[in-house]
């Protein structure tokens, strides 16, 4: 009988893991599975299935579920429109100004500015893009 209501809390828990996705209801469902088995091949008391248990789900949070959150977790974000831009070279077609200026950006012209507005840059020089300011380069030549 035990070995029943090991088994239906285990699939209880790993079904419940679908609101969640932390791993950790999962984990405790899989524990559960397991003290389900051994419950049904042996006839322990109750206490030694939660010890069963204790040390299956303390085995798979601490030991299986880190390594399944950095193999399965979130990748990093891939910048990608405007916030993968900084950092790209560009093309200088019309002089860069405090207040006017075009460059060619990966295929795109785009308004630019230099990141020091005391600066200026002549028409066919290669700069860097430093942020986009709306839909302006602010862009800097380098040392």
């Amino acid at each position: 009988m035990a070995a029943i209501v090991w088994l239906v809390a285990g699939l209880l828990l790993a079904a419940a893991e679908m609101l969640t996705g932390d791993l950790t209801l999962l984990m405790l469902g899989a524990a559960a599975l397991g003290t389900a088995g051994v419950s049904a091949v042996t006839d322990l008391p109750v206490v030694a299935d939660a010890v069963v248990f204790a040390v299956i789900a303390a085995v798979l949070i601490l030991g299986v579920r880190p390594v399944l959150r950095r193999r399965f977790g979130t990748p990093p974000p891939l910048a990608t429109n405007a916030d993968a831009l900084p950092g790209k070279s560009a093309l200088v077609l019309e002089p860069v100004a405090e207040h006017s200026g075009l460059v060619k950006l990966g295929g795109e012209v785009w308004t630019a500015r230099p990141l020091d507005p005391a600066e200026s840059y002549p028409e066919g020089v290669t700069v860097y893009v430093m942020k986009i300011d709306g839909a302006t380069a602010v862009v800097w030549k380098g040392p």
